[in-house]
């Protein structure tokens, strides 16, 4: 497959290197030691118009595909994975509405997350549910025009810090995967909370927090697609982002690899840059490669999602 890139493509590499480059490799450090979130990086995308990278333009986005949203997040993994998390959550958040969502849900919602006015958040997992997505235990009962929402999700990516959250819960324990239903839950609603910021490893820059929902009534219109069928909501939303993760990991990798020769060329011993270094010629040029290698999976990754929706 010919990965050449289009010039919106180029454009928008380029410009998360820009911000990459102005806005984030200059407090990086700061936002990941101080477990801050990157509100400025965040704000000088949505000014780029970033944010709406994958949302239709008649919803104010860019109308691309996962291929255009993975450009980005790779590039912006390069200077901080903790930025590229928080950007690539609100497309995990959004997701769900772009794909399942009635047109009141996509245009009350759509609209502002492609221009950054809000951010959204996916809310999945649990302590005893993740990849086994049929153990989810948090539940929504029907009560007339409403659901009420019980329970608690757990490491969600931008939780307090998203105004929207698209959450999975069960509806009918007894059938299990079969038996879940997606609902879009805003911040702010009664009995809808958060638990403290996670002490985390590394990504600090990214807020990781538990939501936690006490008899939240939410409008039963905030049901997404059908009841009981929110795993195939969740499936679509994870076959439709999960490229982007392999793309995070590429630019991470590339960030490194820039960082290690950088080092390497400054670092002197002997009378020379270490580069001169037979040992260090080759170890840097094998990362290369892999990481080359890497990328162009990912982005065959992406371009079978776009061509399988353009296919549908």
């Amino acid at each position: 497959m010919d990965f050449a890139l289009t010039e919106i493509q180029e454009m928008i590499r380029d410009t998360a290197r820009e911000i990459g480059e102005e806005i984030i490799l200059p407090n990086r450090a700061r936002w990941d030691e101080e477990d801050q979130y990157p509100s400025e990086a965040l704000q000088a995308l949505a000014e780029a118009d970033m944010m709406g990278i994958y949302i239709p333009e008649e919803f104010g986005g860019m109308g691309g595909g996962a291929l255009d949203l993975c450009i980005a997040v790779e590039e912006l993994s390069k200077y901080c994975g903790g930025v590229a998390v928080c950007f690539a959550a609100n497309a995990l958040g959004a997701y769900p509405v772009l794909l399942h969502g009635t047109d009141e849900q996509k245009q009350k919602y759509l609209s502002k997350l492609a221009t950054g006015e809000i951010y959204a958040a996916f809310g999945l997992t649990e302590p005893n549910a993740g990849s086994d997505a049929g153990g989810v235990e948090t539940t929504a009962v029907r009560d007339g025009d409403e659901y009420i929402l019980n329970g608690t999700k757990q490491w969600i990516t931008n939780a307090e810090e998203a105004a929207v959250y698209t959450v999975i819960a069960s509806t009918n324990r007894q059938r299990g995967a079969r038996g879940l239903s997606a609902f879009i839950v805003d911040k702010g609603t009664p009995g809808f909370s958060f638990g403290a910021k996670e002490k985390k490893m590394g990504i600090r820059a990214s807020v990781t927090r538990e939501l936690h929902f006490q008899d939240c009534r939410i409008p039963a219109s905030n049901l997404l697609y059908k009841e009981n069928r929110g795993f195939r909501v969740a499936m679509d939303t994870l076959d439709k982002s999960r490229p982007g993760i392999g793309a995070q990991a590429v630019g991470i990798a590339e960030g490194a690899i820039k960082e290690a020769l950088d080092f390497a060329h400054s670092r002197v011993q002997f009378g020379v840059p270490v580069t001169s270094f037979q040992a260090i010629q080759h170890i840097l040029a094998d990362m290369a490669i892999q990481t080359e290698a890497a990328k162009h999976l990912v982005y065959r990754s992406a371009a079978a999602v776009d061509l399988g929706e353009k296919g549908a």
